[in-house]
């Protein structure tokens, strides 16, 4: 398991974005790493060679250099600064290293995850919703282009639509997106997916957990894959600001289970990351953010 919080991204005071999550969901997995055969490893950074087979050039080289206009900026979310081009590259990177492990038929294990990642509302020349770089499409890029991967199933259960990604992967039949979502709630405009299962706000555990059922079934029918990225999210939790949603913590762990599950099942490599999560309470978002690792975790080492 990969993390990247080493990187500072300085804000503005009373920003939204709740820095501390990935520090504690860490240390709740340090702590976790106590029973659990989990191993964990500061990510590297992307390179530039690696953005590319996903992003602009043009695009990549205004965030290096520092040229995003501030509409782009206020698209992000992020003020630029070196911290901000260093934390993406950083970020970007940890997943990309856990899809390696992942696939790396020397590894002790077929499944991984990066602590923080699922940047999925970055597009090829532009970012958005706190999202610089799409880290998922970058790792699945690298892994095709290593050809150790040719066809990869997207398991997106954020809160907010994986627009980004659905464009990004839009008309190509080697990637299989998954989304279920907010119907109502952030982008204002969706991107075909795949397979979108849009959800109206208050749904709740059972509603949800009986529409991400069949969906899940629907999607692993359109195999066969080489690996599967799950974007686990904290967001869809009742408390969470941003999320409109109702689902309890146990809802939230019941979906990582039908989720993981179903991965365990095929046998894939598995490369799990955490999505948004934006609760007041950010101790309840590391929270929820350690259970869908405890549950990856459990059950990878059965």
């Amino acid at each position: 398991m990969y993390y990247s919080d080493g990187v500072d991204l300085p804000l503005p005071d009373k920003h939204p974005f709740p820095r501390s999550k990935y520090r504690l969901l860490r240390e709740r997995v340090e702590r976790l790493a106590r029973r659990l055969p989990i191993l964990l490893a500061p990510g590297p950074d992307a390179t530039r060679e690696e953005l590319l087979r996903v992003h602009t050039e043009a695009y990549v080289d205004a965030v290096f250099e520092g040229q995003l206009t501030e509409q782009q900026q206020r698209a992000i979310g992020f003020p630029w600064s070196e911290g901000f081009v260093q934390r993406s590259l950083r970020s970007t990177g940890s997943t990309l290293a856990a899809a390696r492990w992942a696939c790396d038929a020397a590894s002790e294990s077929n499944w991984a995850a990066h602590l923080a990642g699922g940047t999925h509302h970055a597009f090829a020349d532009h970012g958005q919703g706190f999202c610089v770089f799409n880290d998922v499409a970058v790792a699945i890029r690298a892994l095709q282009a290593a050809g150790v991967a040719r066809r990869v199933l997207v398991l997106d259960c954020d809160v907010h639509q994986g627009n980004g990604t659905a464009k990004l992967f839009a008309g190509d039949d080697s990637v299989f997106t998954f989304s279920i979502h907010g119907r109502k709630n952030f982008p204002l405009k969706k991107e075909a997916g795949d397979l979108d299962i849009p959800l109206e706000d208050q749904t709740g555990d059972e509603e949800y957990l009986r529409l991400l059922t069949p969906g899940l079934e629907r999607a692993w029918s359109a195999g066969p894959y080489d690996a599967v990225f799950y974007v686990a999210g904290a967001d869809p939790f009742v408390d969470d600001r941003y999320g409109r949603m109702a689902l309890s913590r146990e809802g939230l762990r019941k979906r990582d289970r039908a989720v993981l599950a179903g991965c365990k099942r095929s046998g894939l490599p598995t490369v799990t990351v955490m999505g948004g999560g934006y609760a007041r309470d950010v101790e309840a978002v590391a929270d929820i953010y350690a259970a869908t690792i405890e549950e990856a975790a459990s059950l990878a080492a059965q």
